[in-house]
C-alpha cells in the first residue's frame, strides 16, 4: 500500500499589523447600523442604532459623546410686536446657519464631561450650536468709535437664537440626551439616533467624541444618507427643475379637482 506524504507543518498567520500598532493607543471606533434611509410616502420615522468600541489601555475612565447634525436650513421667524394696541409681526428675521436637524448623547451631562471652553470650540451641545446670525447689518458709534459694525439684531440676538432652538426641540429635530450612551459590555457602547417624520433630507454628519479627563482624545467621524424615493422623489425634483409648469399644473389640478367636486354633489 502507498504511504502518502507527510502534511505540511501548519502556518501561524501573524496578527494584523493594525491591532498590533495601535492596542496601546486611547481610541474610539463606531459605525452605524444603517448608512442610508429611505423616505416615500409611509415614512414615519427611523430608528438607527450607532455602535462602536473604546481602546483604552489604561484604567483611566473616559467620556463618549455623540454628535449627529444634519444639513442646514433656514429658518425664518417672526415676534409679535404690539403697535397702539394692535398686535403685528415685526419685521422677518431669517438664520441661513441653523441644523435641520441635530442630536447630543453621551454618557453623562455634557457640563460634567468637558468645561465651557472646550465644548464651545467643538460645537458639541444644543448650547454651543453654531448658528449664523443674519448678514444685515449697520455701523453705529459706540464709546467715541465710529462706523461700529453689529447685527440688526443687536442684543435681542441671544433672544432670536433661543426662539430657533426651542422651535426645532418642539418638533422633535433637536434632542439632548445625557444618558443616551450606554455600555454594553467593557469597551463597548451603543447610542440611538431617532430621526423624526419631518426629518429633513440629506447628508447628515456623525461624531463621536472620546473624551478623558476633560479633553478630546479621539473621534470617529459617520456620514448618514436621509434621501426621497419612489413617487415623492420624482415629483420634489420636477417641482426644484421646474417650478413655473409645477405651479401652472398644480392650478390647473385645483381648478379639475374644484370642477369635479361641484359636478359630484351638486344639488338636483
Amino acid at each position: 500500500m502507498m504511504q502518502l506524504p507527510p502534511p505540511p507543518p501548519a502556518y501561524e498567520a501573524p496578527a494584523p499589523e493594525r491591532s498590533v500598532a495601535t492596542q496601546d493607543d486611547l481610541r474610539v471606533a463606531a459605525a452605524l447600523t444603517e448608512a442610508r434611509v429611505r423616505v416615500d410616502s409611509s415614512f414615519s420615522g427611523a430608528s438607527i442604532v450607532l455602535y462602536g468600541a473604546v481602546f483604552n489601555p489604561s484604567d483611566r475612565p473616559a467620556d463618549v459623546v455623540v454628535v449627529v447634525r444634519g444639513p442646514d436650513a433656514p429658518v425664518r421667524l417672526v415676534r409679535k410686536t404690539r403697535n397702539l394696541g394692535v398686535w403685528l409681526n415685526s419685521r422677518p428675521v431669517l438664520f441661513e446657519g441653523a441644523p435641520g436637524f441635530y442630536m447630543t448623547a453621551s454618557t453623562r451631562p455634557l457640563s460634567d464631561i468637558a468645561d465651557f471652553g472646550q465644548l464651545r470650540r467643538l460645537g458639541v451641545g444644543v448650547d454651543h450650536l453654531r448658528i449664523d446670525a443674519p448678514e444685515e447689518a449697520s455701523t453705529v458709534t459706540r464709546y467715541g468709535v465710529r462706523d461700529v459694525v453689529i447685527s440688526r439684531l443687536g442684543e435681542d440676538y441671544l433672544d432670536w437664537r433661543r426662539a430657533v432652538i426651542r422651535l426645532r426641540e418642539a418638533a422633535a429635530l433637536y434632542n439632548t440626551d445625557p444618558d443616551g450612551v450606554q455600555f454594553v459590555d467593557k469597551g463597548l457602547f451603543r447610542a440611538e439616533v431617532e430621526l423624526p417624520t419631518v426629518a429633513p433630507t440629506g447628508q447628515y454628519f456623525a461624531e463621536v467624541w472620546l473624551f478623558q479627563d476633560g479633553a478630546p482624545v479621539s473621534v470617529s467621524n459617520l456620514t448618514l444618507t436621509v434621501e426621497k424615493v419612489g413617487f415623492e422623489r420624482d415629483l420634489y425634483e420636477f417641482a426644484h427643475r421646474s417650478p413655473w409648469l409645477y405651479g401652472i399644473l398644480c392650478v390647473l389640478l385645483a381648478a379639475f379637482t374644484g370642477w369635479a367636486a361641484s359636478r359630484i354633489f351638486r344639488r338636483n
